[in-house]
């Protein structure tokens, strides 16, 4: 079954583009429940607590405001550009619309082990996206309140 958000433009027609609107909040705000439990567990640092999202009133209100400051200042102009069209919807996509799921990336993701100070046979592994950043690290941070476990590796204890 389609979610509210993938119906054709008349049926968002149909059901009234209030209830279109209320339901794709119901979309994001369960899909940013999910989200930060996955930003937290990765150990990215966002404010959650004070965070947007495109859909707040107050956010549109500001992009808005931006846009009128630059037109008063002549720095917004009219031209033609191709644009990535969805034909369900009647409407451009965003570049991240565009893009997502449509091209192959090299992810420069590897995992490296950082060795216990007090037992150099127990390891923790350790991923990430941003190898070269490598060089720097001078420590690697666990969180207390997730569980790790251990795995005999040959000869090697490795914490997960």
């Amino acid at each position: 079954k389609k979610k509210q958000c993938e119906q054709s433009r008349e049926d968002v027609l149909k059901m009234g583009i209030a209830k279109y609107n209320a339901e794709c909040r119901k979309i994001v705000m369960r899909c940013a429940a999910d989200w930060e439990k996955t930003v937290e567990r990765m150990g990215r640092w966002i404010d959650f607590k004070n965070d947007y999202k495109t859909l707040d009133k107050t956010y549109m209100e500001s992009v808005w405001w931006v846009f009128k400051e630059l037109s008063k200042k002549n720095l917004v102009y009219r031209g033609y550009k191709v644009m990535p069209y969805s034909t369900a919807l009647n409407t451009p996509l965003s570049n991240f619309e565009a893009k997502s799921n449509y091209q192959t990336k090299v992810d420069p993701a590897i995992i490296v082990t950082f060795p216990l100070v007090d037992d150099e046979n127990t390891h923790f592994l350790a991923w990430t996206t941003t190898p070269w950043t490598l060089p720097s690290n001078l420590a690697l941070c666990v969180n207390k309140n997730l569980t790790y476990i251990k795995v005999q590796c040959k000869l090697v204890v490795v914490m997960m």
